[in-house]
């Protein structure tokens, strides 16, 4: 029986390990400066999708500026609006009150 001698394994030397070292201090660096970026672009878009609901918000209750000057418009026209009804029927009293007169004092 023959004996086999040790295996020697892998010899790394500590300048092939302190460049490893440093590759992957480099890696970190970029992954850090990425998720910084991505964590501020998260930030602005935050703050665009709170802005936008605010917005909504005030569209679905009627609060915006010229939501309110329509209205006031709509309820001025509305106030407006009721003496026609009522200038007809009027007028149509008259009409057929002259038609009635005419009638008796023929």
């Amino acid at each position: 029986m023959t004996v086999q001698p040790p295996d020697p394994g892998v010899y790394i030397s500590p300048t092939q390990t302190y460049a490893e070292v440093q590759r992957l201090v480099r890696t970190v660096d970029q992954i850090n400066g990425k998720i910084d970026r991505i964590l501020e672009d998260n930030r602005e878009i935050k703050g665009d999708v709170s802005d936008h609901e605010t917005r909504l918000r005030a569209l679905e209750l009627g609060e915006t500026e010229r939501q309110k000057r329509e209205t006031m418009r709509i309820d001025e026209l509305e106030t407006r609006r009721w003496p026609l009804p009522a200038l007809g029927a009027v007028a149509a009293l008259v009409g057929a009150a002259g038609g009635v007169a005419g009638f008796f004092l023929r």
